[in-house]
């Protein structure tokens, strides 16, 4: 299915902790053509994760609208979101959500089996997938015998098994050297222009942030400029190395909070909350530490 147009109109997101309210996007307005490849960027904490979940379907704003080709994501039952995030919406999370127990092309498999696909054209999907991805020749690998970077061209593949005209990407190369994540953008790039997608990614790094067709700067909740890729470099400062480990903590944080409310609202179970929690926990840990010895902590 062809990429379609996202527009977005005076959306205003309101979290509640406890006593204490968080307005996350405040009157965010935006569009995306259909088949255009946007980044978000932005400081921690600006509200991006929010807007792609919103867009995603995963969440639903306090106010505004969110419509994406003709459909009023925003008004959509519980019922109707889920079909949406099956038909509708390819998903890459940082943390990849492969299944451990199976082999790449299974994992590609398993969404187009949730939607009832017949075998044969499973299979013929899957081949073409990973030949798009560049890893037909470790179809049969688990994701732990995967280097990160292939699992997550594994996971681009996952979030386009079923066709969807909309891929979003939550900083998709956020745990990967700099040869790496080049290499998975490139792939991400390529993969969603041969298939006509509509791509949006969110991203801390600017060199995957110009490899979109334009750069959307998000701040205090609201879309503060679009950029041509070329203007980057002139308006945004790149981030010092002790920048980037506290925006990396910052985004953890926020998936620790996601992943409490996948848990509270039955959408994983116990065993993968844990498994997942874990994991943000060390690596929570492990660039504390790296704060700590840099004597900024």
């Amino acid at each position: 299915m062809l990429g379609l147009e996202i527009v977005i109109r005076d959306v205003f997101k309101v979290y509640r902790v406890g006593k204490v309210e968080v307005q996350a996007l405040r009157g965010l307005s935006m569009e995306v053509r259909d088949g255009e490849i946007v980044s978000i960027i932005g400081p921690s904490g600006s509200g991006k994760t929010t807007l792609l979940n919103l867009i995603g379907g995963l969440d639903q704003p306090t106010a505004g609208s969110v419509r994406v080709g003709k459909i009023e994501v925003s008004a959509l039952s519980p019922r109707q979101l889920t079909d949406y995030r099956r038909k509708t919406v390819g998903y890459i999370f940082q943390n990849l959500n492969l299944i451990p127990t199976l082999t790449a092309a299974e994992n590609i498999e398993l969404p187009m089996i949730a939607l009832g696909t017949p075998r044969g054209k499973r299979r013929k999907r899957v081949k073409v997938l990973l030949e798009a991805v560049g890893m037909l020749h470790r179809a049969s690998h688990k994701p732990d015998e995967l280097s990160g970077g292939e699992q997550q061209r594994v996971a681009i593949a996952v979030a386009l098994a079923n066709d969807p005209p909309v891929i979003l990407a939550d900083e998709p190369t956020g745990e990967l050297d700099s040869v790496n994540a080049n290499l998975v953008t490139r792939y991400l790039v390529d993969v969603s222009r041969e298939f006509e997608k509509t791509l949006i990614m969110v991203t801390h790094d600017s060199n995957v942030a110009r490899a979109a067709d334009r750069i959307m700067r998000i701040e205090d909740g609201v879309i503060k400029e679009s950029l041509e890729p070329l203007r980057l470099a002139e308006t945004v400062k790149p981030p010092s190395y002790i920048e980037q480990i506290r925006a990396r903590l910052s985004s953890i944080d926020t998936q620790l909070r996601e992943l409490d409310m996948e848990f509270r609202t039955g959408r994983i179970d116990g065993d993968e909350y844990v498994k997942r929690r874990l994991r943000l926990k060390n690596l929570r840990s492990s660039l504390e530490d790296e704060l700590q010895r840099m004597g900024t902590l």
